[in-house]
């Protein structure tokens, strides 16, 4: 009897310890609901090209308008701000069901942590945009949201560093196939998170 209170003890103590020092609320469903916003993205990107002419799978380089950059820039903001507000509902959502506080100073190290990169490389896109460099905007989002998942890792479950690992990987394999800027990013940001989501889901629900 001793002995499984000591270990009950033990384990209660090791809880206690993941809960404060990584943010365990994270929702695997929230990786699903951004990986089909992604994709859901692209394919109206593409339909957007149709639209304008473009035949994006034909190998030709294109100069695209400012219109299209800007509507092109407007869908990206979109995908973005719903992936970040499905992200919060979900994972709000599961810090209730476990009685977990959502907003705590690991919380905080993870959002610093993830923001950082994210930042740095939204920034570095401004930039490719403002040149007309639009062909290096694809691998530049997927590498440096990848460095962001890397870097926030420590402070939630591992699994994510894998994720970031695979979209650095994926982000540099798009730079020896430029012009396939928008498969890559549909791959990466919609399927993987698919993927990621799932076995998230299953893993920790």
């Amino acid at each position: 009897m001793e002995s499984k209170n000591y270990h009950e003890d033990l384990a209660h103590i090791r809880s206690m310890m993941e809960r404060s020092s990584r943010f365990i609320s994270l929702s695997g469903l929230s990786g699903v609901f951004a990986g089909l916003v992604a994709l859901l993205g692209a394919v109206y990107v593409y339909f957007v090209f149709q639209r304008e002419g473009i035949d994006y799978f034909d190998g030709k380089r294109n100069v695209f308008s400012e219109d299209l950059v800007r509507e092109l820039a407007m869908i990206g903001a979109a995908i973005l701000v719903l992936a970040v507000l499905s992200g919060y509902i979900f994972t709000a959502r599961k810090s209730k069901e476990k009685n977990l506080q959502i907003w705590d100073q690991t919380t905080k190290r993870l959002l610093f942590n993830f923001a950082v990169p994210l930042i740095t490389g939204g920034l570095f896109c401004l930039g490719l945009l403002y040149h007309e460099i639009f062909v290096f905007v694809a691998p530049t989002t997927l590498i440096f949201y990848g460095l962001a998942l890397v870097n926030a890792s420590k402070y939630t479950f591992t699994d994510i560093q894998y994720l970031g690992l695979c979209q650095i990987v994926l982000g540099l394999l798009s730079f020896f196939f430029l012009g396939w800027g928008l498969v890559f990013w549909a791959f990466g940001f919609g399927v993987l998170h698919i993927v990621y989501g799932l076995v998230m889901h299953k893993k920790y629900m």
